[in-house]
């Protein structure tokens, strides 16, 4: 074991990259929609998926789930089993809309379930993008930029692969430069974009996390 974390070490520091963990807390304005990406383990790709609305989740209501109805005017979900995903939107925000758990029912057992926060402010959020589901081109280059009001550690990860924490890094096999463009904003560059670099990733800084969905595919030719 001692050898096998030396290693991952060791890769760490060359690579700059860590495991990527899953969205937990994020900042939205009141009024808005926000999508949160909810992974789950392969053995559970068919099984009934849900959101649920309350901080205690021995108390906490049904939201919405993927056996039943997909959306509301409030509630939206679907399931990438692929990626084995499932994406929940939370519409038309207020400050009551703050506490949330993604589930995954589990028929012989207590379901699997991971709590996250929504901290809904009437100003700017504090860590934001400027949109959520971004389009690239396989070998070319894509930017985003994640503005944020807060301190702390700047990462650019994506679910179930692993976290850039440094200037430069490589998540799976695309190089990812991280750079800060102004004081309140830091771009995230991704170069050389693969079909594999197509998923869920996140901007995060401090306590914050914000997640942006990128979809890669081939530049349509011009006559």
């Amino acid at each position: 074991m001692a050898v096998s974390l030396h290693f991952l070490l060791i890769l760490t520091l060359i690579t700059g990259t860590e495991s990527a963990g899953t969205i937990s807390k994020v900042s939205v304005e009141a009024g808005a929609s926000v999508s949160i990406p909810c992974p789950y383990s392969s053995q559970h790709r068919n099984n009934v998926k849900y959101l649920c609305e309350g901080y205690y989740w021995n108390s906490c209501s049904y939201a919405i789930k993927t056996n039943s109805q997909h959306e509301s005017e409030k509630y939206s979900i679907s399931d990438d089993q692929i990626q084995r995903i499932f994406n929940v939107t939370i519409k038309r925000l207020t400050v009551k809309n703050t506490d949330y758990w993604c589930a995954v029912e589990i028929k012989s057992g207590s379901d699997d379930r991971q709590y996250f926060h929504l901290s809904v402010t009437k100003g700017t959020p504090s860590l934001f993008v400027d949109d959520q589901k971004v389009t690239g081109f396989i070998g070319e280059n894509m930017t985003i930029n994640c503005h944020s009001r807060i301190s702390g550690i700047i990462k650019w990860c994506k679910l179930h692969s692993t976290c850039v924490a440094d200037v430069s890094g490589l998540i799976d096999g695309t190089t990812v430069t991280i750079n800060m463009k102004e004081t309140n904003v830091f771009s995230v560059t991704m170069s050389g974009l693969r079909p594999e670099s197509s998923g869920w990733y996140y901007c995060a800084k401090g306590d914050f996390q914000m997640p942006v969905h990128l979809t890669v595919t081939t530049k349509p030719t011009g006559k």
